[in-house]
């Protein structure tokens, strides 16, 4: 079957937003080979009219472009039989439109959690299954129920609502904290997905892969202040892994397109930020979003694509982690050391070179044709410089100079700044 890559996109952070905006944004997810885009829906009453505008955005391009809803169940009121209706209010009016996204026996339709939404049933299967019930009156269409339940998947078993499942956790190795040891940080797995698969017998599995996870909110706003570890090139491993097991895999979603709150975007920043402008403005994060295109290329077509031009991607935090941040109200994330102080970088060569990493401490390596994983500890002061040499020649650099590994941060900043030649 047809494999599909979606990103994730918070229509929260839309409000601005133009049908041009939705346009551009379209245009350049399609030439990074993202099928479509999964619209996080929340409860503002506005954000029907953003839908709208990006439906109609979508139908401008000649290019199949895919939307599926992704209602947000921690912010949908779920608790009585009537609140099914903000659900069915985006399905009467979206449900016919060309851009919908039709999987397996029906029209997609996923949520981001869903496991207290019990509609006033007495079971989460029921509740759910009153649901589907209802949603397939209002798309006057069979529904394709794919939810992220953050539940034990030895669930899914027992729930006929269920016609596959989303591993949202799977991007990150959530499993890590602070009391991890060394060997556990340095040698973690993203293993989560095979215990889904399992249990899923055979329904329809949609992984999920992520670049990063920071958010640093206080008690005074969302109360979310914590890191996930990224290292490791968290984003091309994750990526390799699941083209590696392309063939139990259906759907692949990025998370996320533009969730500044959580640093995990790959598309510009643009819109509303939810507050993160902090630790979001002036950490641009293009360098995935190229990269996206090589691995999305890869996991549909089954075999990775040639490398026809020398490219150099890297990123790095902005400050070292045990930097006391002197301006900062909120304090130091929770899991701060779970990081390092590298740069992370990812070498495309179209034939062997050699690269250099330049620094308080000059690192040369020899890399052979293809994809190259490399990382460089930082020191107080260094910038990022990173030049590929072919027989002592230039052919590509990656010299930003808007970064500098800065040992007295104001605020904490555990996002990263990416950059690529």
């Amino acid at each position: 079957m047809k494999k599909y890559v979606f990103a994730h996109f918070m229509v929260g952070n839309t409000f601005p937003y133009t049908e041009k905006d939705w346009l551009d944004d379209i245009k350049l997810a399609h030439e990074h080979n993202i099928d479509g885009f999964a619209l996080n829906i929340g409860r503002e009453k506005w954000q029907i009219d953003r839908v709208s505008d990006c439906f109609a955005a979508a139908s401008r391009i000649e290019v199949p472009f895919w939307l599926f809803f992704s209602f947000d169940m921690s912010s949908l009121p779920s608790s009585t039989t009537k609140d099914i209706r903000y659900m069915c209010e985006y399905l009467e009016r979206f449900s016919k439109s060309e851009r919908m996204f039709h999987y397996g026996h029906g029209l997609f339709v996923s949520t981001f959690a869903g496991e207290q939404s019990l509609f006033g049933q007495p079971t989460l299967d029921r509740a759910w299954s009153f649901a589907k019930e209802r949603l397939t009156s209002a798309a006057q269409s069979p529904i394709h129920y794919v939810p992220s339940l953050f539940i034990d998947p030895a669930l899914y078993s027992s729930m006929e609502s269920l016609d596959g499942a989303f591993n949202w956790n799977g991007s990150w190795p959530i499993q890590l904290n602070s009391s991890s040891s060394r060997q556990e940080i340095e040698c973690y797995s993203l293993d989560s997905d095979n215990y889904h698969l399992r249990n899923l017998n055979g329904r329809t599995f949609m992984s999920a892969v992520s670049p990063w996870f920071f958010t640093h909110y206080g008690p005074d706003s969302w109360n979310k202040n914590w890191i996930y570890r990224g290292d490791d090139w968290l984003y091309v491993r994750r990526w390799e892994q699941l083209v590696a097991m392309r063939d139990r895999v259906d759907i692949i979603q990025i998370i996320s397109w533009n969730d500044y709150g959580e640093s995990h975007y790959i598309g510009p920043i643009k819109g509303t930020q939810p507050k993160s402008q902090g630790w979001v403005d002036g950490y641009p994060h293009d360098a995935f979003l190229k990269m996206t295109a090589y691995f999305g290329c890869a996991f549909k077509e089954g075999r990775y694509p040639a490398i026809n031009e020398d490219r150099i991607f890297a990123w790095a935090r902005p400050h070292p982690k045990s930097a006391i941040a002197s301006n900062d109200r909120v304090p130091r994330p929770e899991n701060w050391d779970l990081t390092d102080d590298k740069v992370w970088v990812v070498v495309f060569a179209k034939f062997p070179a050699t690269i250099l990493i330049y620094g308080t401490k000059n690192l040369k390596v020899d890399v052979r044709e293809g994809l190259t994983k490399l990382s460089q500890t930082l020191e107080l002061g260094d910038g990022m410089k990173i030049v590929m040499q072919r027989n002592e020649v230039v052919v590509t650099e990656c010299s930003p100079l808007e970064f500098t590994f800065n040992p007295q941060p104001l605020l904490y900043n555990f996002n990263v700044f990416t950059a690529c030649s």
